[in-house]
Parts: structure tokens; C-alpha cells; sequence
């Protein structure tokens, strides 16, 4: 993954079958097999169908979360992959959904998220920070969230 914590993937499916995209019991059943396709682990998904027409929903995966939100009026759905690890290919969760809306066009853009490089430059600047602080020679501890 190139040194970073996570892949994000933003879709957007056009001229998709209408009829799939409202159909609430089936954007989950398609998004959860998408999460399945992909390597992730489900930890739970929520939908909701609003009226009169479209359906929201996520996956929360262990790995991040895959969302979608659907317009059926216009055949549209946008749909964002997100997943952390060297694991998990997004591009699999792309193509399972490609096929279940029966998208006849996508456009994606893939972002690289938590520069691992830059994290661990500003957590060492915050440590000498924290270390000239307190007088001290000794190095700071990094603990959850922060610096000690």
C-alpha cells in the first residue's frame, strides 16, 4: 500500500438499473457481499430506504467501512470504499457492485489515506516537544492518542 494506512476508493455508478437502487433489502445483501468480495470482515451494516425513493446504508468492516447512497430517479449511486491494511482490495468491492447495479458507467478516484511517513515525522516532532517540556534527556512515551 506504499506506506499509508489506508485505500479509499470513491465511486460514482451511473445508469444503473432503478429498480436495484431503490430496493433497500437488496442494496444491503450487494453491499455485504461487496465487504465479502473484498477480504473485509462485517462487523455490521444499517440502511434505510427514504421516500419516496433512494437508499443509504454502511458497512462498518473491521478494515473501515463501505457507504452508498443511491438516487433511482436518476439511475445514479455513489459509493465510497474505504479499507485499511495491505489485505483488502477495494477494487474487488468495485467490480462485485459494478455488476449488481448494473452500472453501464462508473468514474473512480482513489485516495491514499494516512501518509505513515508524515504521521511518524510529526509523532517524533510532538515526542522532543513533550521531552524538551518536561527538562527531560529521557525520550517521551507515545500512548493511545497522543503523547505522554
Amino acid at each position: 500500500m506504499n506506506n499509508v494506512l489506508g485505500q479509499h476508493l470513491l465511486v460514482e455508478f451511473y445508469n444503473c438499473n432503478p429498480e436495484t437502487l431503490d430496493d433497500v433489502a437488496g442494496i444491503e445483501k450487494h453491499m455485504n457481499a461487496a465487504a465479502i468480495a473484498c477480504g473485509a470482515t462485517i462487523v455490521q451494516s444499517t440502511f434505510h430506504r427514504f421516500e419516496p425513493w433512494g437508499v443509504s446504508g454502511v458497512v462498518v468492516i473491521s478494515e473501515s467501512h463501505l457507504a452508498i447512497h443511491t438516487w433511482p430517479e436518476y439511475g445514479y449511486a455513489s459509493v465510497d470504499l474505504y479499507t485499511c491494511g495491505d489485505e483488502i482490495q477495494p477494487d474487488a468491492a468495485y467490480e462485485h457492485l459494478r455488476a449488481a447495479l448494473e452500472a453501464e458507467l462508473s468514474e473512480t478516484q482513489f485516495l491514499k489515506r494516512g501518509n505513515l511517513d508524515l504521521i511518524k515525522a510529526r509523532l517524533e516532532k510532538r515526542m522532543a516537544a513533550a521531552a524538551q517540556a518536561t527538562g527531560s534527556d529521557a525520550p517521551a512515551t507515545a500512548v493511545k492518542g497522543g503523547v505522554l
